[in-house]
């Protein structure tokens, strides 16, 4: 079985006390935290209990604003990608799940993937939220305006480990509804 990151919407954040009422599942990816799953939880970025493991090694974000700079960052690369009807496909079935699963936050479930090293957990989501993310969406920011055409070019050399990831009703870890 493969370490995963999930990505999950709800309409509010988990806390100590419980879990939001109605969890939707987004996406998860293997081995690794995307690119997409870092934009998507790139603004107003909070760590968060997690929903699955024990320590607070979760984190949250504006759903609206992270699928916005997502949505731009993708109409980034497809501009150089016209004829790569993959990549279309994928952004559309992007789009549409997650339009299909809206709510007002993201919740990224990180525990599978910092667990991979023998890192304090908490402390490689600290540095994840507050570096990691932070440096995606700034380099995502600055390609969108046109300003960092060499990552742009990186990303649409090989932007399959960055977007497509698996998107679904249902994850390895899914929520009652």
């Amino acid at each position: 079985m493969a370490n995963r990151s999930y990505l999950y919407s709800a309409d509010s954040m988990p806390n100590e006390a419980e879990l939001p009422r109605q969890i939707r599942c987004i996406s998860e990816h293997n081995w690794d935290i995307p690119l997409a799953h870092k934009l998507l939880v790139g603004r107003g970025t909070t760590i968060v209990p997690s929903m699955i493991w024990n320590p607070p090694i979760g984190i949250a974000a504006d759903y609206a604003a992270g699928t916005a700079l997502l949505r731009d960052l993708l109409r980034a690369v497809g501009k150089g990608l016209e004829d790569d009807t993959e990549f279309a496909d994928c952004v559309a079935r992007t789009t549409a799940h997650l339009e299909k699963q809206q709510a007002k936050y993201f919740v990224l479930e990180t525990g599978e993937i910092v667990s991979m090293t023998d890192d304090d957990p908490a402390a490689s989501v600290w540095r994840l939220a507050s570096e990691d993310i932070p440096d995606a969406v700034a380099k995502a920011e600055a390609a969108i305006a046109g300003q960092n055409d060499d990552w742009l070019a990186s990303l649409r050399a090989d932007w399959q480990p960055h977007f497509a990831s698996f998107y679904s009703d249902a994850l390895y870890f899914s929520f009652p509804g």
